[in-house]
């Protein structure tokens, strides 16, 4: 239940973050589309697969209306006609939002499924990262994550904790709150301080 709430969290973000990547890069309405479906729910398809289940984006119609709903949403709203969004705070902040609920359903899935600890914070990192690759990959640039600073360490820190809080029975809806607040708070500080790891 609660990978299931912060997936369905995750997948808002992520839909407005690919709507707006999509719309940055000029792309008609059905690359909109495909951009929001990628980055929403690429990363969950991988680690369905990796798990062995059935990825819940295909054999559920929810993901795809909640994308589509949320598309339809964007425009009515006119966001698109906004500019130099993906730099500012309210981008961000969406986009943080994604990266971290992601980041603890991918965990949590991993820890249902008796994953070691390397392989709760592979799947933590596949689940918020595996969608904006795919998406990067087919714009033709070079996936964010790759460049992006802190963002991916973000998520691989969120997988670390979510399993340390498992081995110590803390996990719970309380607890992953907490996290999910941590992870957000990190996110906008490693933004705002422009934190980057080195490159040689």
């Amino acid at each position: 239940m609660l990978h299931e709430i912060a997936e369905i969290i995750g997948i808002i973000s992520f839909s407005v973050s690919g709507f707006y990547i999509a719309v940055r890069n000029n792309l008609d309405i059905l690359g909109i589309f495909i951009s929001a479906f990628l980055t929403a729910l690429g990363g969950g398809i991988i680690r369905d697969t990796i798990v062995g289940i059935p990825p819940t984006s295909l054999s559920t119609i929810t993901p795809m209306l909640i994308v589509s709903g949320m598309i339809v949403l964007l425009i009515l709203l006119k966001f698109h006609k906004k500019q130099d969004y993906d730099r500012k705070p309210l981008f961000v902040f969406i986009d943080s939002i994604g990266l971290i609920s992601f980041s603890i359903a991918g965990a949590l899935i991993a820890i249902e499924h008796n994953f070691a600890l390397s392989g709760v914070i592979i799947l933590a990192f596949i689940t918020a990262i595996g969608g904006g690759i795919f998406r990067d990959t087919l714009l033709n640039v070079v996936p964010y994550v790759l460049k992006g600073g802190f963002y991916g360490i973000i998520s691989i820190i969120i997988g670390f904790l979510v399993y340390i809080l498992n081995i110590f029975e803390l996990l719970g809806f309380v607890s992953l709150v907490c996290l999910f607040i941590f992870g957000i708070l990190l996110r906008w500080l490693a933004f705002t301080q422009n934190w980057k790891l080195p490159s040689l």
